[in-house]
Protein backbone atom coordinates (compact mmCIF):
# COMPACT_ATOMS: atom_id res chain seq x y z
CA UNK A 1 0.00 0.00 0.00
CA UNK A 2 1.56 3.20 -0.73
CA UNK A 3 1.71 6.35 1.56
CA UNK A 4 -1.25 8.35 0.14
CA UNK A 5 -3.46 5.19 0.19
CA UNK A 6 -2.90 4.56 3.57
CA UNK A 7 -3.15 8.04 4.25
CA UNK A 8 -6.94 8.47 3.01
CA UNK A 9 -7.37 5.24 4.86
CA UNK A 10 -6.27 7.09 8.56
CA UNK A 11 -8.61 9.41 6.93
CA UNK A 12 -11.59 7.21 6.13
CA UNK A 13 -11.19 5.51 9.79
CA UNK A 14 -11.33 9.17 11.45
CA UNK A 15 -14.35 9.97 9.25
CA UNK A 16 -16.36 6.13 9.91
CA UNK A 17 -16.54 7.36 13.95
CA UNK A 18 -17.28 11.15 13.09
CA UNK A 19 -13.47 12.69 13.42
CA UNK A 20 -14.24 17.15 12.81
CA UNK A 21 -12.39 19.02 10.61
CA UNK A 22 -9.86 16.07 9.16
CA UNK A 23 -7.03 16.91 6.76
CA UNK A 24 -4.94 14.93 5.20
CA UNK A 25 -1.42 16.95 4.59
CA UNK A 26 1.28 16.18 2.23
CA UNK A 27 4.85 16.79 3.82
CA UNK A 28 7.05 14.15 1.90
CA UNK A 29 8.49 17.01 -0.28
CA UNK A 30 9.45 19.08 3.08
CA UNK A 31 10.50 16.90 5.57
CA UNK A 32 11.60 13.00 5.89
CA UNK A 33 9.68 12.74 9.29
CA UNK A 34 6.84 11.64 7.33
CA UNK A 35 5.52 12.03 3.36
CA UNK A 36 1.63 12.63 5.09
CA UNK A 37 -0.11 13.72 8.05
CA UNK A 38 -3.54 13.11 9.01
CA UNK A 39 -5.19 15.51 11.29
CA UNK A 40 -8.68 15.45 13.04
CA UNK A 41 -10.64 17.00 15.96
CA UNK A 42 -12.30 14.72 18.61
CA UNK A 43 -14.64 16.44 20.77
CA UNK A 44 -14.10 14.47 23.87
CA UNK A 45 -11.04 12.87 25.27
CA UNK A 46 -13.43 9.63 25.13
CA UNK A 47 -13.65 10.42 21.06
CA UNK A 48 -9.73 10.68 21.15
CA UNK A 49 -9.04 7.37 22.21
CA UNK A 50 -12.21 5.95 19.66
CA UNK A 51 -10.77 8.03 17.03
CA UNK A 52 -6.91 6.49 17.47
CA UNK A 53 -8.15 3.38 18.48
CA UNK A 54 -10.45 2.79 14.73
CA UNK A 55 -7.43 4.39 12.81
CA UNK A 56 -4.89 1.90 14.52
CA UNK A 57 -7.16 -1.22 13.51
CA UNK A 58 -8.10 -0.20 10.11
CA UNK A 59 -4.21 0.16 9.27
CA UNK A 60 -2.99 -2.83 11.20
CA UNK A 61 -6.13 -4.58 9.10
CA UNK A 62 -4.55 -3.30 6.01
CA UNK A 63 -1.08 -4.61 7.16
CA UNK A 64 0.52 -1.79 8.69
CA UNK A 65 0.98 -1.11 12.34
CA UNK A 66 2.19 2.00 14.18
CA UNK A 67 5.91 2.19 15.01
CA UNK A 68 4.91 4.28 17.97
CA UNK A 69 2.40 5.72 19.75
CA UNK A 70 2.14 8.92 21.96
CA UNK A 71 0.31 10.66 23.96
CA UNK A 72 -2.45 8.44 25.50
CA UNK A 73 -2.65 9.22 28.87
CA UNK A 74 -2.89 13.25 28.56
CA UNK A 75 -6.50 12.59 26.80
CA UNK A 76 -6.39 15.62 24.52
CA UNK A 77 -4.05 14.08 21.40
CA UNK A 78 -2.69 11.02 20.51
CA UNK A 79 0.08 10.74 17.32
CA UNK A 80 -0.07 7.80 15.52
CA UNK A 81 3.27 7.17 13.38
CA UNK A 82 3.06 4.97 10.88
CA UNK A 83 6.87 5.81 9.02
CA UNK A 84 5.65 7.05 5.92
CA UNK A 85 2.36 8.50 7.97
CA UNK A 86 1.70 10.24 10.96
CA UNK A 87 -1.79 10.52 12.37
CA UNK A 88 -2.97 13.24 14.69
CA UNK A 89 -6.30 13.41 16.90
CA UNK A 90 -6.30 16.27 18.93
CA UNK A 91 -9.24 18.26 21.37
CA UNK A 92 -10.13 21.47 19.53
CA UNK A 93 -8.13 23.66 21.95
CA UNK A 94 -5.16 21.44 21.77
CA UNK A 95 -5.11 21.79 17.80
CA UNK A 96 -5.14 25.57 18.17
CA UNK A 97 -2.30 25.11 20.17
CA UNK A 98 0.11 23.29 18.15
CA UNK A 99 -1.04 24.32 14.86
CA UNK A 100 0.41 22.36 12.26
CA UNK A 101 -1.77 22.92 9.51
CA UNK A 102 0.13 26.61 10.22
CA UNK A 103 3.41 25.18 11.11
CA UNK A 104 3.15 23.00 7.65
CA UNK A 105 1.36 26.06 5.93
CA UNK A 106 4.07 25.03 2.44
CA UNK A 107 2.67 21.68 2.72
CA UNK A 108 0.14 20.29 0.15
CA UNK A 109 -3.59 19.57 1.05
CA UNK A 110 -5.12 16.43 -0.50
CA UNK A 111 -8.44 16.81 -1.79
CA UNK A 112 -10.45 13.72 0.58
CA UNK A 113 -14.15 14.99 -0.11
CA UNK A 114 -15.07 12.23 -2.03
CA UNK A 115 -14.01 9.77 1.24
CA UNK A 116 -15.43 12.16 4.54
CA UNK A 117 -18.35 13.93 4.90
CA UNK A 118 -18.72 17.15 4.36
CA UNK A 119 -18.28 19.05 7.87
CA UNK A 120 -17.02 16.06 9.24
Amino acid sequence: MTPKELALAAAKALDSKKGQDIKVLETGHLTTLADYFVICTATSTTQVKALADTCEKMLKDLGEAPHHVEGHREGGWILLDFSAVVVHVFMDETRKFYGLERLWSDATEVDISDIVLPNG
